[in-house]
Formats: structure tokens, C-alpha cells, sequence
């Protein structure tokens, strides 16, 4: 009797961040074998994966990109056949205020993990989550071809990532690396300090009575949002293929932050209507009481005004397209947020 083929390996860095939680969902039903590199905390860091990790389903290792024999060992332990290096210091606005700590994760935790891969799993397989901020202020829509001009810490450490590892290792060292430039891709696991999830959050506690009113910065910065399931999809499509390459993944659509709120507004019973201008500007309920503030504290030094994405290569090469259109994402996150402060206020109730 035969023996059924081996399972795949794969390791992900940022296993229990929003990206890492649906990847490794996706490439268990893909029948994988899964290991998931974290850093320890003294908080729950499974808290997208709760299930998975109790059954067991998920191999985790503890370490992180600042840490090389930690790299080695996860590489060792996992043996993988694919390598998703999701890890990263993601908030944008963030890396303006720790540009030191974004370069060392984003850019050396790259070096680090190609360093060991090399001499461990020459022949696996690698993504490398880059991002559309790279393109900064380049006209769209954005596509592989687009220069790049960034505007940020985050994507500045990004791109060098990009040239110098991605692009320089393919060339030099034969390796099998692919970037995906991944436009905005959100969900409910979303962590509630990026714009997203603080609005549909927001808006959920204003609707139970938990919070009267939240701030924003920018209005009328505009991204190409998108699902984060779908978006996993294309990672995976990117590793198998027979040669490496990369991909703008995005929905080629574009939403103001405005637009966002008004829709997640009405998901949420709470309709807008906004008055005054600039730092002025607020957006109040029917009854004239104001949900959203404007607050100068919330805008970034340098601001990426309009990003949009043209994904025609990955539909074309990976049969890659998005499955769930802006308005299906904003109704998803605000319901999600909407069962889950009202499954907390009453578990709250019957505390007290």
C-alpha cells in the first residue's frame, strides 16, 4: 500500500496578526502542516487563533526578526517547504515616531531570516509582505511598474527590504522570493488602532451607550480597501508558482476615509450628517449630537493622499480577483464589532 504524499511545511512569521490568523486558517485547508512564529507576551497573543491553538493544529515556536537564533531554530524545527515572513512593525503612523525600531524589524529582520534560510532551507519558497505605502505619492493607479517614492519610515524600511533583499537574493543568490504589494486589506481582526477597526469599533460602543463620540484625522485620504481573507489567497497563489515574482494585490477601487465612516454609519443605525470644515468638522447623529470629532493630533507628518491599486498582473498570471467588494468589507467589520461590544456588555452586566 502506498503511502499518502507528505503534507507541505510552512512557517509564518506574525502568525497571530490579522494577516498571519487567516493565512494560517487558508493553508490548513489546504492540508499543511503549519508553524508560527511569535514573540512571547505577557497578554494573550492568540486571541485570532484561540481555536487553532488549542486543538493543537498549529505548531508555535517563540522568537522574533531582532533575534537570529531564534530564526534559526523555528527554521529547523518547521523544516518549511514555504516561508511567509508577515512580521513587521505595521502602523505607519507609528514609524514616524520609532523609525529606529521600524527599520530594525522591517528592514534587518528580513536580512536575518534570509541569512538562516540560506543555510537551513536553501530551496524554500519565500513571501515577503511589502506594501502598497511604498508607492507613496505616485499617481494612480499603481501597478509593478509604478516608481516607488516613499513618504514614511515604515515604507522607507520597507523598500530597502524590497531592493535589497527580495530583488537583491533572487538575483544573487537564485532564491525563490516573491513581495506582494498589498494594498489595505482589512477585517474584523483588524487591531482596533487602525482606522478601520477604530471606526466600526467606535461606532459600535456609541451604539450601545458605552462611548458618546470618537476623533479622527484625515477625512479625505483615500485607499484601496480590501478584504484580508481574500487577500491570503494571493500570497499562497504567489509560491506556487514556477518562477518568483511580484504582485500589486489590491481591489482597484478607491474610498476616502469619509466614505468609510458613512457607510460603517449606517450599518450601524447611526447615520451622518457633517458640518463645519477642517479641524472644525464634525459628523452628528439625527439628533444633532456629534459621533465624529476632527483632531489635528491624528493627522501624520507626511500623508499618502491617494492609493489605488491596478492588480491586472495577479489576475492575470495568478487568476487572482478580490471576492468581497467595500461595501461587503465595511458591513462585515461593523456587524462583527456590533455582536461583539454587545456580547461584552452583557458578560459586563452579569459581572457586576
Amino acid at each position: 500500500m502506498s503511502r499518502p504524499p507528505a503534507k507541505k511545511r510552512a512557517l509564518i512569521t506574525g502568525l497571530t496578526g490579522q494577516d498571519g490568523s487567516y493565512l494560517a486558517e487558508f493553508l490548513l485547508g489546504k492540508n499543511y502542516q503549519v508553524f508560527g512564529l511569535t514573540r512571547r507576551s505577557s497578554s494573550d497573543p492568540f486571541g485570532r487563533l484561540p481555536q487553532l491553538v488549542i486543538d493543537r493544529k498549529i505548531k508555535i515556536t517563540y522568537g522574533n526578526l531582532r533575534d537570529s537564533a531564534s530564526l534559526a531554530r523555528a527554521l529547523e524545527i518547521s523544516r518549511p517547504h514555504e516561508i511567509y515572513n508577515l512580521a513587521a512593525q505595521s502602523d505607519v503612523g507609528i514609524s514616524f515616531q520609532c523609525p529606529e525600531e521600524t527599520m530594525e524589524i522591517n528592514y534587518h529582520g528580513l536580512g536575518r531570516l534570509l541569512h538562516e534560510a540560506l543555510k537551513i532551507v536553501p530551496k524554500a519558497k519565500i513571501y515577503q509582505a511589502s506594501t502598497s505605502e511604498m508607492f507613496g505619492d505616485a499617481p494612480p493607479p499603481q501597478n509593478e511598474q509604478t516608481p516607488f517614492q516613499p513618504i514614511s519610515p515604515y515604507a522607507e524600511a520597507k523598500l530597502r527590504a524590497h531592493l535589497d533583499y527580495v530583488v537583491g537574493y533572487r538575483e544573487r543568490h537564485d532564491l525563490f522570493i516573491c513581495s506582494g504589494f498589498l494594498f489595505n486589506h482589512e477585517s474584523p481582526r483588524r487591531g482596533k488602532h487602525f482606522v478601520t477597526r477604530k471606526i466600526t469599533h467606535s461606532l459600535a460602543k456609541i451604539k450601545h451607550g458605552l462611548q458618546t463620540e470618537f476623533a479622527l484625522g484625515n477625512l479625505e485620504s483615500r485607499r484601496d480597501w480590501g478584504f484580508a481573507g481574500d487577500y491570503v489567497r494571493a500570497m499562497w497563489l504567489m509560491l506556487q508558482q514556477k518562477r518568483p515574482d511580484d504582485y500589486v494585490i489590491a481591489s482597484g477601487q478607491s474610498h476616502s476615509v469619509r466614505e468609510f465612516v458613512n457607510l460603517a454609519a449606517r450599518a450601524a443605525g447611526l447615520p451622518l450628517h457633517w458640518e463645519g470644515r477642517g479641524l472644525r468638522e464634525v459628523g452628528k447623529n439625527a439628533r444633532g449630537q456629534v459621533v465624529v470629532r476632527v483632531d489635528k493630533n491624528f493627522y501624520r507628518p507626511r500623508e499618502v493622499n491617494h492609493l489605488c491599486g491596478d492588480a491586472g498582473k495577479a489576475k492575470r498570471v495568478l487568476g487572482w480577483q478580490p471576492e468581497t467588494n467595500f461595501a461587503q468589507l465595511v458591513k462585515l467589520m461593523t456587524r462583527a464589532d456590533r455582536d461583539r461590544v454587545r456580547l461584552e456588555s452583557k458578560l459586563d452586566a452579569a459581572n457586576r
